[in-house]
């Protein structure tokens, strides 16, 4: 026959497996704790009070439950008790405690800070039950551990990072910029929220598997303001990469500067906002083709399509090596340093100053594939067009690929 000891220590144990079965149930950790630990028994098993007080033991409920593995970041660590009330609770993990805050009831406690990926959380848990008798209970869980972490940046385009708070022409696209490859694009998608002011509608368009694009139907209006957050963090990107971060960003949009260069007329019909303020004589593209150095055929037509200013610089070195032709006693290779150059292609076209090509201006098209303008309109144009502005090329047999610097407008909205 059992002793009466060894009878209430048996209860004990009872109690004890079936508060851990409820934190396999629920993922929380619950303790009815007169001082001890979880699963460690105590006086207070059998229901008569903390400290013998007569009182209902105090009862610690902790979220994520003691144990838990693969517990996403963005989980948010609450502790909470019954009973009694909380003295001190941390979280912490290699030597760094999270944030958090204490309700002023003192019944709570709950994360304000983000989790770490990868890391063995441990939560500590001090206060006092009714009885007023200390209560202490420690647990811990694990955080879920990516084959790779992703990180974004929001970019003008290819060349140039988008400047946050900086003003953009009305062809600027929204763009994200992942360094790891995206496998599962709804879920980023849904982690990607633009808005603006006034309010308009877009579409998300991936012009790789790391980059995504959003832009409106048509441009921008002159005025908008244009923010852009990415909750990334804990976002299943799939083949094993998970966001590491949320971002955010805002730009607005200056006047309308829309350039519309003819390879028939050749002339480039330059409007602000809605307005033709200037007409430039110009030369685009000669056409015709050539063999490059590894034996591709190399063609000098300007492409048609709308293209969206990049970048500019006062002065740059432009050679046909950067596409392929090298060898110098070809008629069409060249080295030459270009002032007031304004490019528009990833492929390098560029409105630039070109004088030794005045004769041509409005005339012929003789270029090896830039739009050529004389000294004073070179200037002008230089000093009025910025980054997200327009340039329409029209009516030559080249078309302006997506991934050519920022073709997005020539993609159908459709298609979009």
């Amino acid at each position: 026959m059992l002793s009466r000891r060894k009878m209430l220590t048996a209860g004990a144990g009872i109690v004890s497996a079936a508060a851990l079965a409820a934190c396999d149930n629920d993922a929380k950790g619950t303790w009815a704790s007169n001082g001890s630990s979880p699963g460690a028994g105590g006086n207070g098993a059998d229901g008569g009070g903390g400290g013998g007080g007569g009182g209902t033991p105090a009862k610690v409920t902790v979220a994520p439950a003691a144990d838990s593995k693969d517990v996403p970041p963005t989980s948010q660590v609450t502790v909470a008790i019954e009973h009694g009330t909380l003295s001190t609770v941390t979280v912490a993990a290699n030597g760094k405690n999270l944030d958090g805050k204490l309700a002023d009831d003192k019944h709570n406690w709950t994360s304000t800070g983000a989790l770490t990926y990868g890391q063995t959380y441990t939560v500590t848990v001090t206060g006092v039950d009714a009885a007023g008798k200390d209560v202490n209970e420690t647990s811990s869980f694990t955080t879920l551990k990516p084959s790779a972490v992703a990180s974004i940046t929001f970019q003008a385009n290819p060349m140039l990072a988008l400047k946050n708070g900086a003003t953009y022409g009305v062809g600027q696209p929204v763009i994200v910029f992942f360094n790891k490859a995206v496998k599962n694009q709804d879920a980023a998608e849904r982690a990607m929220k633009v808005t603006s002011s006034p309010g308009v509608e877009g579409k998300w368009h991936w012009v790789s598997n790391q980059s995504a694009h959003w832009r409106p139907e048509k441009y921008w209006t002159k005025g908008t303001t244009v923010k852009v957050a990415v909750d990334l963090l804990g976002v299943d990107l799939g083949n094993g990469v998970y966001g590491g971060g949320n971002y955010s960003a805002d730009f607005s949009i200056g006047p309308s500067r829309i350039a519309i260069a003819d390879s028939n007329t050749h002339q480039m019909e330059c409007y602000v906002d809605g307005e033709m303020v200037k007409k430039i004589p110009v030369s685009l593209g000669k056409g015709g083709t050539t063999t490059g150095s590894k034996g591709e055929t190399i063609d000098f037509f300007t492409r048609s399509g709308v293209h969206v200013l990049m970048t500019k610089e006062p002065l740059v070195t432009m050679s046909s090596a950067s596409y392929g032709i090298t060898d110098k006693n070809n008629p069409n290779y060249y080295e030459e340093k270009i002032r007031l150059a304004c490019r528009i292609s990833l492929s390098g076209e560029y409105v630039h100053l070109a004088d030794w090509n005045i004769p041509s201006h409005g005339k012929a098209n003789t270029s090896h594939g830039c739009i050529n303008v004389a000294p004073a309109n070179a200037q002008w144009f230089y000093d009025t067009f910025d980054t997200g502005d327009v340039v329409e090329v029209r009516n030559t047999p080249k078309q302006l690929p997506l991934n050519d610097g920022l073709g997005d407008w020539n993609v159908p909205w459709a298609q979009w």
